[in-house]
């Protein structure tokens, strides 16, 4: 169903079916902001974007590659950017910048597809601006996840994801949180939150060759395996990204 309501909106099957992997993955995972909600999102035609357009490479060194959403959903320049990066890893390391690329879903899933290829991976991406100072005013920045994986000789990598928000702007669309919740997590220590927000934004801004939101990622090859370490020693916890 989730996939043939992509197709009605133009989506080739291939696009459908790489759109209704991430939705169900959000599902599953209990993140419902990022999950079916976003097909009633999509639907209703929030953001521009062509269903026949292709992400392109505009350019590829050994430790840097740019690309351009080139119109189509930032699921789907990610999706592309992954896959490119798991064909021709990087000889140590490699940093990709993604410019007019939204919206880019839970940034986990991508990340995550990485570390099972047996790549570091720290992603992040900009929204539209939607938190403010702790103190108020104007919004300043977008609620910019940062999403980090870390692969292990033991099989499931470690995929720690985090907005900047208190909520996501998913849960607005989703109906589980207000619009007016959408402040930097952290209570009397938002600033923190803020202040990761801000950073982020002006990385993202500062990276991008043309306006608009973007994402950028840092992809390596492993050096070392701390993984197995950490789980010995945290037996009986739940880790970040644990199924």
């Amino acid at each position: 169903m989730v996939r043939e309501r992509l197709v009605a909106l133009g989506f080739s099957d291939a696009d459908a079916d790489t759109l209704a992997a991430h939705f169900l993955d959000a599902e599953r995972r209990g993140k419902q902001g990022h999950g079916l909600s976003r097909v009633d999102w999509l639907e209703t035609g929030p953001v521009g974007f062509d269903p026949a357009a292709r992400p392109r490479r505009l350019l590829a060194e050994p430790g840097y590659e740019r690309w351009d959403g080139n119109g189509t959903l930032g699921y789907l320049a990610l999706a592309a950017i992954v896959e490119a990066q798991l064909a021709d890893p990087p000889e140590h390391a490699r940093l990709v910048v993604a410019q007019r690329s939204f919206p880019t879903g839970m940034l986990g899933y991508w990340a995550r597809q990485l570390a099972e290829g047996g790549l570091v991976a720290a992603l992040t991406a900009t929204s539209p601006a939607r938190l403010g100072h702790p103190e108020g005013g104007p919004k300043l920045a977008g609620t910019n996840p940062l999403a980090i994986a870390i692969p292990s000789s033991e099989g499931e990598p470690l995929v720690a994801d985090v907005s900047m928000g208190r909520v996501t702007y998913g849960d607005v669309i989703a109906g589980l949180a207000d619009e007016e919740e959408l402040v930097p997590f952290g209570g009397e220590h938002a600033h923190k939150a803020f202040a990761l927000a801000l950073g982020l934004q002006l990385l993202v801004d500062s990276l991008v060759a043309e306006p608009g939101n973007g994402a950028v990622l840092l992809v390596a090859r492993a050096e070392a395996d701390p993984l197995p370490a950490l789980r010995a020693r945290a037996v009986g916890f739940r880790l970040p990204g644990d199924r």
